[in-house]
């Protein structure tokens, strides 16, 4: 395995926000969902596909301005899949204060040309 952490920045703009003025839990679950096809990509060098997302906490709502820091980070790897822990923080950006937003658990699968599974290691 190769690399096994993935951090991409962001930042939050209007056209991210929902009618509450928050960023929208769709848009969260893209980046992040982006972050572990990075990792488990980079990490194995396989074609590799999201098979399942687990447990995806919001814990503090993203607004307008704030920066996005999203990290995967592989946990777990099997015979084809793997398992990519993706945290999201927020950093105010005038303040510094940094705090955990979202957190999930991404299964990412190797596959071939078929879409069959593809021995990771």
């Amino acid at each position: 395995m190769e690399k096994s952490i993935t951090t991409q920045n962001k930042v939050v703009l209007p056209k991210h926000l929902n009618d509450h003025d928050k960023l929208f839990g769709g848009k969260i679950m893209e980046w992040m969902d982006e972050v572990a096809y990075i990792t488990a990509t980079r990490s194995a060098r396989k074609k590799m596909i999201t098979v399942s997302v687990r447990n995806i906490h919001f814990f503090r709502p993203a607004e307008k301005g704030h920066f996005i820091e999203v990290t995967g980070e592989v946990v777990k790897t099997g015979n084809a899949k793997m398992e990519i822990r993706v945290e999201m923080s927020l950093e105010e950006r005038i303040s510094g204060e940094t705090v955990k937003a979202a957190e999930g658990l991404f299964v990412m699968a190797a596959v071939n040309e078929h879409y069959k599974p593809e021995r990771i290691r």
